[in-house]
C-alpha cells in the first residue's frame, strides 16, 4: 500500500513537472506575443507621430492657400465690379442708340411725304423753267 502511495505520488510529481512544462511553454508563447504587440504599438506610436507633424504641416499650408485664396478672390471682385459696370454702360449705350435709330426712322417716315412733294414741287418749278425757255426761243 506505500508503494501505491508512493506510486501516486510519483505520477502526481510527473504530471505536475508535465504541466510546469507546458504552462512554461505557454508562457514563453505569451511572453513573444506580448513582445511583438510591445514592438507594433511602437511602431505606430511613431508612425502617428509622423503623421501629427505631417498632418500639422498640411493644415498649415491649407491655412495659408485659403488666405491666399481670399485675397485673390478680393482682387477680383474689383475686377467683376468693373465688367459689370462696363456691361451696364454698354447696355445704356446700346439702348441711346436704338432711341436715335427708332428717332431717325420714324423722322424718316414722317418726312417722307414732305420730301415726296418738295420733289414733285421741284419737278413742277424745273418743268416751267425749261417751257419758259422753250416759249422765249420760239420768239
Amino acid at each position: 500500500m506505500v508503494i501505491i502511495l508512493y506510486l501516486a505520488v510519483a505520477v502526481i510529481a510527473v504530471a505536475f513537472a508535465v504541466l510546469v512544462y507546458f504552462l512554461a511553454k505557454t508562457l514563453q508563447s505569451a511572453q513573444k506575443t506580448m513582445d511583438d504587440v510591445a514592438s507594433t504599438l511602437e511602431d505606430v506610436q511613431d508612425q502617428m507621430k509622423g503623421l501629427n507633424e505631417e498632418t500639422t504641416e498640411l493644415l498649415h499650408r491649407t491655412n495659408l492657400l485659403a488666405g491666399d485664396i481670399q485675397q485673390k478672390s478680393q482682387s477680383l471682385s474689383s475686377i467683376f465690379n468693373a465688367v459689370e459696370n462696363f456691361g451696364e454702360s454698354l447696355n445704356s449705350v446700346n439702348a441711346s442708340v436704338k432711341k436715335v435709330a427708332t428717332s431717325i426712322e420714324n423722322g424718316g417716315e414722317e418726312n417722307a411725304g414732305k420730301v415726296a412733294n418738295a420733289l414733285q414741287w421741284g419737278r413742277a418749278a424745273i418743268d416751267l423753267i425749261h417751257r419758259w425757255k422753250d416759249k422765249r426761243a420760239d420768239k
